[in-house]
Parts: structure tokens; sequence; C-alpha cells
């Protein structure tokens, strides 16, 4: 054993009951949203696998797994109350424990945390009568024919879970239905399971426990993961968290403790309960600690952890048994491995983007921005295959896309130049870390940077590329990633005169004062970055959108920060309206103002008009370049989609391939252009 690995307390294994875990690194439960009809089939299997390869100790799968017909799922959850989901359960089992992994799985109840309009049409319950305003479902009050219904579904589908090889489960309490038996603020029942008593409130957890216990026996490794502090008035208490956690442990019914702080019933709770970038990293860790000490129980914990540092500390200072670093293995599934090899400065940061999370809140998918692979490991690889023949390849601009496509294409072992106008590498993530809180995206383009170095790319800047300078490279291959130019065109109509985009808010290009108004058709960070940026400044600021809801594309826990410094100031938000035009009246620009419901018109004085309406690809540098190139610029979508060589041959004397990228081709976002140029140049 190498001396780092035998020194290393995030390397040394871990005796959980009677299962050895081969280091202190896990994943915690998750829900992805791979799941085909409710099973965890090849792309789920596939996802868990590749982190299981990268070295990961305990994969716990399925974030929230249903126990019962009436908790249909709000992200494509894992249907544990159907008998077919037990096949599915052994594939993925033996496809962890093929990788010396650990395979646990989460169960839970959702209660009021779902809605009654999913899966089976049937009403959410719970303890109590109130909606948890982020699902917005009033539920029936549970009565005891209920709970006792529930209760044999977690033991069945424990059971289910056992008959699938699992090497445990984990019963999911924070949020869901038992901690809404728990909590003070949700459990309105009396009589047994009523809020009168601790013991009351936990009493629908103890049953639970003991019914799991009968079908899976004392073997079995059943935790739990809850909330031991709620950090709300009238909530658990930390006080009462540290009751809670010591008669959980004294039911000796329960192998680990996963310990979480905070509610979930809100997006700004949540965003606190799983911090994003420009947060605190693990700010939980030291009372996940306190509650180690307090009962002596094996303790898991997660909350941004992305980080080896982190982890190590959490280790080695005794505060976790086992260290969750799940966001960081959606960005990169090998970071065991890499420590293991002596490569964590090689280990693809983790940036607290929440892409990922903030898409499976919105129904989406779990993505990473920067890790095109994750969630798509049957058909993109994590690790680049050489070339079968070394080409010269020139990338012009050097954002996301370029530096991706310049990565992958030095990892073929092609010869890479990449060109860049500007003073050093970036692109628009240069306009976005201006944002204090959001500096960390610099992290994907320094990471980027640093691959390509490694691997003998030759990056040029200060230098705006023209024709002559690509050709006199005598390239193979041309990638195009000039990126895009702010727009601030009006929808349907020309660019209005006397209007600033959102960038030169972001650059200091400009100074903002007096009345801002920011019109966002865009709906991404890009207009928020410009209202807090205006709002810093001392402006009065309106943020304004014709859609029917404001900045749409940064979705919920993303939207959390800005909320909460916008709303301190009073910011105005106006929704379904339309900027029509702009006029300039002594000093002041006014606003023409319609709606798409109404032909009626107003208009509205300011001091500044922002318009926020996405970017222009710069792509003169591209079709100057189609006419000498041997495909003309085009592209064989069948052969991109199923990642063959690009074969299209539309001028025969053209001399090497062209191709353009990310918002060179239109706008779009991060991820879309990370994911443009590995699918294409993982065939180049």
């Amino acid at each position: 054993m190498k001396d780092h690995v035998a020194a290393d307390p995030l390397l040394q294994p871990y005796q959980l009951k009677h299962l050895t875990l081969k280091n202190r690194v896990m994943t915690t439960s998750h829900e992805p949203a791979y799941p085909e009809d409710g099973m965890p089939k090849a792309r789920y299997r596939a996802y868990h696998e590749e982190r299981a390869k990268g070295g990961v100790a305990l994969a716990m799968t399925a974030g929230s797994a249903a126990v019962s017909r009436d908790s249909p799922p709000v992200f494509n959850n894992i249907l544990a109350y159907r008998d077919e989901v037990v096949p599915w359960i052994r594939e993925l089992t033996d496809s962890l424990h093929e990788h010396g992994c650990a395979a646990m799985i989460q169960l839970t109840h959702l209660g009021r945390r779902t809605n009654w309009n999913k899966g089976d049409w049937l009403p959410s319950i719970s303890a109590g009568p109130d909606r948890e305003p982020a699902h917005r479902a009033f539920p029936k009050m549970m009565e005891d024919w209920d709970i006792e219904r529930v209760i044999e579904d977690y033991a069945t589908a424990a059971e289910r879970m056992q008959a699938g090889g699992m090497d445990g489960i984990e019963i999911q309490a924070y949020g869901h239905l038992m901690d809404q038996f728990w909590s003070p603020l949700s459990n309105k029942l009396t009589g047994p399971y009523g809020a009168d008593t601790l013991e009351n409130r936990l009493r629908f957890t103890t049953d639970v426990l003991a019914a799991v216990r009968k079908r899976v026996g004392p073997a079995f490794i059943v935790g739990i993961r809850y909330t031991a502090d709620e950090v709300q008035a009238g909530g658990i208490t930390v006080e009462e968290g540290i009751e809670i956690s010591k008669l959980l442990r004294d039911t000796g019914q329960v192998d680990f403790l996963n310990v979480i702080r905070g509610r979930i019933h809100t997006d700004p709770a949540m965003t606190d309960v799983i911090p994003i970038q420009g947060m605190p990293s693990a700010p939980h860790l030291d009372f996940a600690g306190e509650v180690r000490r307090a009962t002596g129980m094996p303790t898991f914990h997660a909350a941004k952890i992305q980080d080896v540092a982190t982890a190590r500390h959490a280790i080695a200072s005794g505060l976790l048994d086992m260290v969750g670093m799940t966001r960081a293995h959606m960005a990169d599934p090998h970071v065991v491995r890499k420590i293991v090899e002596g490569r964590e400065h090689d280990i693809r940061p983790c940036v607290g983007a929440n892409y990922c999370l903030d898409r499976i809140y919105q129904g989406g998918e779990a993505l990473c921005i920067h890790n095109a692979a994750t969630g798509r490991e049957l058909s993109m690889p994590h690790v680049i295959e050489p070339g079968a023949e070394r080409r010269k390849v020139v990338v012009v601009g050097a954002g996301p896309a370029g530096l991706e496509a310049a990565r992958v294409a030095s990892a073929r072992g092609h010869e890479v130049v990449v060109f860049e106008a500007g003073s050093r590498a970036g692109g628009q993530v240069l306009l976005t870390a201006r944002s204090k809180r959001r500096a960390e995206m610099m992290q994907i383009i320094d990471w980027r940077v640093a691959q390509c170095e490694a691997a003998g790319a030759t990056l040029r800047y200060n230098l705006y590329a023209e024709a002559s300078d690509v050709l006199d490279e005598k390239p193979d291959v041309v990638v195009i990633a000039t990126g895009g130019m702010a727009n601030t065109t009006l929808y349907e109509a020309d660019a209005p005169d006397h209007v600033i985009s959102a960038w030169d808010i972001l650059s200091g290009d400009v100074k903002p004062s007096g009345s801002v108004l920011i019109y966002d058709e865009a709906g991404d960070h890009t207009g928020l970055q410009a209202a807090e940026m205006a709002v810093n400044a001392g402006c009065t600021v309106e943020i304004m959108t014709p859609d029917r809801t404001f900045a749409p594309e940064v979705m919920a826990m993303n939207l959390v920060p800005y909320m909460r410094n916008l709303q301190r100031d009073d910011v105005t938000f106006t929704v379904t309206k339309r900027l029509r035009g702009i006029e300039q009246v002594g000093n002041r620009l006014r606003a023409r103002i319609g709606t798409d419901y109404s032909d009626k018109v107003g208009h509205c004085d300011y001091d500044h008009v922002v318009v926020n309406y996405g970017t222009t690809p710069l792509d003169e540098l591209y079709h100057e370049l189609r006419p000498a190139s041997s495909n003309g610029g085009a592209v064989d979508q069948a052969d991109l989609l199923n990642l063959r060589p690009q074969t299209v041959v539309r001028n025969t004397q053209g001399t090497f391939q062209l191709f353009r990228i990310g918002d060179a081709v239109s706008a779009r976002n991060t991820h879309a252009a990370i994911y443009d140029a590995l699918r294409l140049m993982v065939a180049v």
C-alpha cells in the first residue's frame, strides 16, 4: 500500500455491523430521475456503477424510493411498492458489488411532500391538514387504518430490497411523512400518534422500525436520515433533536444515523439544508459531529462537502464515520480513484451551480453543469480514449465550449492550438464570476485550462483570430467556439435606441444610477445578476418579463440567493408585461409597455433600461472559413448522436473539417456548450 493511502483518513476501511466499507466516502441518497416506469433500469444502473468504478465505498441509491401508492413520485422516483422492482434492484446491487461498492437504498413515504394529481390520483396523507408550500397539496389527515397500512408498506418494501440483494436500507424522515409526525409544526393528530409528547410523535417511526425488523431480521442494516434541528421557531430544537437521536439509538433497531439540519418545505429552507455556490461549505458538519458525540452511533452526513480537504477533515476530526460527497461525484465520479492514485489535482471540481438538483425539482433529470457525461454513462465517456490517428485541431475561443473541445481533443492525442481574443480564458463565465457569489464558476474554466496544458495543448491569448491565422496552422479540424454577443433586440422588433445590455452592467462598462428597468426576456442568471448589481449601486430597480414567471431558467434553489438580496431592497417584479419601445424624454427614457394578453399599452419613465435577451452568434469567422472546408460546416446529426466520426464532404477541394459549437451556434447555457464539444470531439 502506498504511504499516502495508508495515512489518509478518507481511505481507511470502516466496519458497519458485519459490513466492511473499503473507505469513508459515500454518495448519499439522491434521485437523479433516471428510472424508467419507476424501475432502476440500465441508465440508472450505469450512473451508480460509474461511481462504484471510481472507488466510492457506499452508494446510497434512490432519493426517496416510494413505499406506498399514495406516495407518488415527485421526481421520477423508484417505486419500491411494486414487486417487479426486485429483479431490477438485484441487477443494480450486483453491478455495484462487482466493484467492491456496498449498495443500500433509501425508502420513504413522502406524506404531504407530493401531490394528489400524480400516480393513481390518491389523496396525499399526513399527520396534519396543512399543505407543504413547495408541493401545494392539502393532505388528508391520517386515520388509524392509514397508519397501519403504511407501516406494513415500509416493512414489505424493506423485504423487497433485501430480496434484491441490498446491503441495507435507509429510512428517510426529514421533510417526509415520518418528520411530519415528529415536528410540532406539522403534527396535528391526537391520541397515540399525536403531538402532545415526543414519545407519541416518534411512535410511527418506532412502529415502522419494529415492523421492518420483523421482516428483514436483526442482521440486515437499517439506518435513518433525519433532521435533528429544524432551525425554526416551534419546530424540533437542537436539544430535542439530540434526544430523538438517543431514542433512535436506544431502540436497538437502528444501525446508523444520517444527520440533517433544517427543513425542506420551501425553496429557501431547502437551500439552507443543501447549500449552493456562494454559500458556506459544510455548514452543518460540526452539528453532525455533536450528534455523533452525544450518541456514539455510526454517523453519516452530507451538505456541500464538495472538496477532498473538507471531507478528510470530517473523518480525521472524528465528526463523521462516513462522509457524503454526492454532488462532488456528479461532477467527477472518480474522486476516490484519483485520491488513491495521487491525482487530487486532477479531480473535476463541483462548482455548486446546483444545475443537477434544480433540474430535478423542475421535473427534469439530473445533469452536471460541467460534466456532460454524468447521467449519460450509456453513451458518453468519463474517460477519454486516444484517437486512431493524430490530427491537428484548431479551436477558436476559450470559453466553456472551446476549452472542452480542446480538452477532449488533447486527451485523444491530437495536436491542439487554441486562439483566444482576450487576455485570459473564460468567455461569458468571466462575466458570471464578477458576482462574488458566483465566483466558483471560474473553476469550470480553470480546470479545463489545467487539463489542456497538462496534455500539451497550446493556448494563445490576445489574438483575435482571422481566417489567415487559422489556415496558417494547416489544420485537419477547426472548431469555432467564439460564443455570442449580448442581444438587445426586442421580440419581433428592432433593437430600440438608448438601451444597454445586462452585459454592460456585469462588465462594469456602465454604472447604473437612479431608476433602472431590467427587461428580461431570456429568464437566465444574467438578468438577475444585473439587477443585483444595480441594487448594490443604490438604484431603484424593476425587473420586468413578458413571461408568466420571472427568471424561469434560474430555477428554484438558485433563485433563493437572488431573492434574498433583491427583496431586502424592495425590488419590483413585474410579469406578463412586454417592452414595446423606448423614447428619450428630457434626461430620462420613456418605456412603452404592453402585454401579450390585450392591446393595452402604458408608459413609464426610467433612468436606464437594461435588456437581457440572450446572445447573437459571433459567427463571422465560421462563415468566412466555410468555403475552404471539406464539409462546409455541415454536421451529420445521426453520426453526432451515435458518437461516430463526421464524414460529410460538400467540397472535395476542402482541406479541413469545420464545426461550430456553443453560443456560436445559438444562445443556450454552459452545459449545452460543453455537451456540444464533448460529443463532437470524442469521435474526432
